[in-house]
């Protein structure tokens, strides 16, 4: 299976954006909102767009696995972002312009500290020393999550390094209508970026787990391919993100031949998100995770244990899942 694009950097939308003076729809507090137009962006256009691979856009927390200590680890998403004095700066200049583009940044003084473990995007670029913010005013990065950090902790409770392994959602090869969550060596997922999604991640919309069991997983970018998606042409997005079951999502992630890739997302067509009843929500997943046959050393509340006492399990959906981690590791609500 060929590898999709690797998210490392903010991707644009698909077609040309524009900002209105309105709340915004997507982030609290936000005074404007930013929304496409129904010009195709030229970027997408010079990149094949027609004959691009339309992915589901996944709604968590983007994460990467790179080296790290001599070894494959899981990294979290930590741009490096303005101090609030300039960034109150930026988005004045970007509420009266209609644009980014020309705000001219003190990279020495503007920015916040950032810890010492901390790793720049790939494609980020340099100036007289000093790494340049992309459009939106951030420093794409990554940050190793070792455990130490508790604010990575939902992060953390997805990998096992002694073992070397991440608990994974994707499509089952054989079957591309099932889904399936298995414990994959971190060594094989080597330079992939990943969505982190779960019960403590953006609100959950896709109800995995509850506040006091918590469940989470990673789902590779460009995994959840769309089988019939729409042209790419506004009404006709809009109306598929309208009408069609495989339309309740968060957004498309289109990949180009040439690596490439461009985006829509339901609040740049003026629509709600989240919904009832995700997409993902209508897909069956088996559970294919097993401890038994590896030196996992593990807990009665680990995830990766719980996953293997359902070992083999088929589930209606993902939002399904759920545990208590007790000696008997009862399963609730687990059809078969």
């Amino acid at each position: 299976m060929r590898r999709l694009g690797s998210v490392q950097q903010k991707i644009p939308c698909v077609f040309m954006t524009e900002v209105r003076d309105e709340p915004s729809k997507k982030r609290d507090f936000q005074q404007f909102q930013v929304v496409a137009t129904e010009t195709l962006n030229p970027s997408a256009l010079e990149s094949d767009i027609h004959g691009a691979t339309a992915t589901e856009k996944i709604d968590g927390t983007c994460c990467y696995v790179t080296k790290y200590r001599g070894e494959p680890y899981l990294c979290a998403r930590l741009d490096r972002k303005p101090t609030k004095q300039a960034d109150k700066k930026f988005k004045k200049y970007q509420f009266s312009q209609k644009t980014c583009k020309g705000f001219v940044w003190n990279v020495e003084e503007d920015f916040r500290e950032v810890p010492e473990s901390w790793i720049p995007a790939h494609r980020v670029q340099h100036e007289n020393g000093h790494l340049v913010p992309d459009e939106h005013g951030h420093i794409p990065g990554w940050v190793p999550v070792d455990g130490t950090n508790k604010q990575y902790c939902w992060h953390a409770s997805v990998v096992n390094y002694p073992a070397g392994v991440a608990l994974v959602l994707r499509v089952q090869e054989k079957d591309e209508g099932l889904l399936e969550i298995v414990s994959v060596p971190l060594a094989d997922l080597m330079e992939q970026t990943l969505e982190l999604i779960g019960t403590n991640v953006n609100g959950n919309p896709y109800g995995l787990g509850s506040k006091k069991h918590p469940v989470h997983v990673l789902v590779p970018h460009g995994i959840l391919k769309i089988i019939n998606p729409p042209p790419v042409e506004f009404q006709q997005l809009q109306s598929w993100f309208q009408k069609c079951q495989e339309g309740r999502v968060e957004g498309i992630v289109w990949h180009c031949s040439d690596g490439t890739l461009v985006k829509i997302h339901r609040h740049h067509l003026g629509l709600k998100w989240p919904v009832d009843d995700t997409f993902l929500n209508t897909r069956p997943v088996i559970i294919h995770v097993d401890t038994t046959e590896s030196d996992l050393d593990v807990s009665g509340k680990d995830l990766f244990q719980f996953f293997s006492r359902i070992n083999g399990q088929h589930v209606r959906c993902i939002r399904d899942i759920q545990f208590e981690p007790s000696s008997s590791m009862e399963l609730i609500n687990i059809p078969t």
